[in-house]
């Protein structure tokens, strides 16, 4: 994850966190300093976040093959979260890449996307009830 200044972001994380570890997964947060802080702050006691690694660290764990993930989610909303998530493409080609796009100006950010990936796109900045539903539908989640 990002520069954490729209909202639904850390709502959106946390539930997937909750979501993913109901179903046995290991759940890795990698993102910017503030916006880590924020996640952990959401989940105090790490139910459903509990590791957490900054991005730079991650990518640099993944090129050297120390990290892998079967599912890999990118919050994108600005261009440099679809650079983000072009590079997630490039090096975990096996792996699920589903690339979340939302704020303002989701739209024509999810133009953008040219590479192989399930796209979630919405125009949501405080209210993620929309991208609830959507990652319901594309993970196979009741609603």
């Amino acid at each position: 994850m990002g520069c954490p200044e729209v909202p639904v972001q850390g709502a959106v994380a946390t539930y997937l966190g909750y979501q993913f570890r109901n179903q046995g997964a290991h759940v890795v947060v990698a993102g910017n300093p503030s916006v880590i802080q924020l996640t952990k702050v959401s989940d105090p006691a790490g139910h459903y976040l509990s590791e957490f690694v900054i991005l730079d660290k991650a990518i640099e764990e993944i090129v050297e093959k120390n990290r892998r993930a079967g599912t890999c989610i990118v919050f994108a909303h600005n261009d440099a979260g679809i650079s983000y998530a072009a590079s997630m493409r490039h090096l975990l080609p096996d792996s699920r890449l589903v690339v979340i796009i939302f704020g303002r100006n989701a739209e024509e950010l999810g133009n953008l996307v040219t590479f192989p990936c399930e796209k979630i796109v919405e125009k949501a900045v405080h209210n993620p009830g929309i991208l609830k539903k959507k990652l319901n539908e594309v993970f196979g989640w009741a609603a």
